[in-house]
């Protein structure tokens, strides 16, 4: 009789923690785990189960003396959205220092159409809703586009759009997330507590000196931002928190402060670039942690059958953001572009066409990850406004999503056509007859 020696499960090795994270660090693997997560969340709200979730959500834990015993919920919301809004920062900083946001010929575009695709979704919700004044809190809730979720329905669409195209809706969905950023701290702050406002400022203003003068060594030292900078970052976050100013503009803060270009006056670090290399290392804790688990938490809403679904149809709020995203989102992103176009001596890249903005513009209201933090703030805990408000943020999203992907789909094949074209003509071989026609760019 032989004996089998059982083994124990291992760890995982480091090629295989390597794999995963690379594949988490893809705009459509990010979006995926945000969507199974929200469905998750969903079904179990509703499932015979639904009191053990609310439970999961609402248990509360953390030192009070610091402002600091909060749910599951709000720790998901305030601390792990956090890290969410840290990567958003560092890739803002990046397009401003670096990027398609350091000239005003190159910003101004996406500027122009982020900043109109933010207002015409206020305005239509602000219409809508403009009888019941208790109503008109959530306004901002439409305005917001999550950039994950529209990057991975993107990449899963467009495979031979113009590059130009990919860059304008990274732009624009960056633009928008610095305006939701400062509609969250500006109109949903209430009370502000002075003192660790300023002991937060001081503790960002550490954290930026330890961040350029240890750049080398953060560089070469994988652990070292775990080790140094995260409790220096946890602590300003928890200040922040306390002063009542939400949380979240932490990881912003933060993440500002973080060196981009490499120094001219010190040569030996030449070539470093801190931000990328962080946001290279933390973006798969934020598109396979933070954003799903944040998700998860957010999108729990229970229907309660068929009553349940009456109440959010019949509700304004749920009317006022879905036109919102789905009609006010293109709608705005549009008519600001051209009317910068017609105003103005700038014009689109030549790349770009106005039926292929008209997809980005669909694709931007999908309001997900950013829209149900601002749902939660817009309301008072437990009003059925903010269910409502959650259950139109993902009819919303998904409308978006399909509408976008119809459009995109077709301008995709358009393209991908106009490439095989190019390829065959380009190998002097005889062109099918499918590509004899004249190709005109502009359809």
């Amino acid at each position: 009789m032989s004996h089998d020696t059982v083994r124990a499960p291992s760890w995982p090795g480091y090629a295989e923690v390597r794999r995963v994270t690379t594949l988490l660090r893809r705009e459509s693997v990010g979006g995926m785990l945000l969507v199974v997560a929200a469905l998750a969340a969903i079904i179990w709200a509703n499932s015979p189960a639904s009191e053990s979730y609310f439970a999961l959500r609402d248990f509360r834990f953390g030192y009070a003396p610091w402002h600091l015993e909060l749910s599951v919920g709000a720790w998901a919301a305030d601390g792990l959205l956090a890290v969410f809004f840290f990567m958003v920062g560092l890739e803002l900083k990046r397009e401003i220092v670096v990027g398609s946001l350091r000239r005003v010929n190159t910003a101004i575009v996406p500027v122009t159409a982020a900043v109109a695709g933010v207002a015409a979704p206020a305005l239509i919700y602000v219409a809508i809703v403009h009888s019941q004044p208790s109503l008109l809190a959530g306004w901002a809730i439409p305005t917001a586009t999550d950039i994950a979720f529209a990057v991975a329905v993107l990449a899963l669409v467009g495979s031979h759009l113009p590059g130009p195209l990919r860059i304008f809706l990274l732009t624009l969905a960056v633009v928008d997330d610095l305006i939701a950023i400062a509609i969250i701290a500006i109109f949903y702050t209430s009370d502000i507590s002075l003192l660790p406002l300023a002991i937060f400022a001081l503790l960002v203003a550490v954290y930026a000196v330890i961040a350029h003068r240890g750049r080398a060594w953060f560089a070469r030292t994988p652990w070292g931002a775990w080790a140094v900078l995260l409790p220096v970052g946890f602590a300003a976050w928890a200040f922040l928190h306390a002063s009542g100013v939400h949380a979240t503009i932490a990881g912003v803060a933060l993440a500002f402060t973080v060196p981009v270009a490499a120094s001219r006056r010190r040569p030996e670090i030449r070539g470093m670039d801190l931000a990328e290399q962080f946001e290279h290392r933390f973006r798969p804790l934020s598109a396979g942690i933070a954003v799903p688990l944040f998700a998860f938490f957010a999108a729990g809403v229970s229907v309660g059958g068929g009553e349940g679904l009456l109440r959010a149809v019949s509700d304004p709020v749920t009317l006022g953001v879905v036109a919102g995203l789905v009609l006010g989102k293109p709608l705005g992103i549009l008519l600001g572009v051209r009317l910068l176009t017609l105003v103005t001596k700038v014009r689109l890249d030549p790349a770009l066409k106005w039926i292929d903005l008209a997809g980005i513009g669909l694709l931007a209201g999908i309001g997900f990850t950013v829209s149900l933090l601002i749902a939660e703030l817009s309301f008072p805990d437990g009003s059925p406004h903010t269910d409502d408000a959650k259950i139109a943020i993902m009819v919303a999203s998904l409308l978006a999503s399909v509408l976008a992907s119809a459009v995109l789909l077709v301008r995709n094949r358009r393209y991908k056509q106009l490439a095989l074209a190019e390829d065959v003509d380009a190998d002097g071989d005889d062109v099918p007859d499918v590509y004899q026609q004249p190709v005109d760019r502009d359809r």
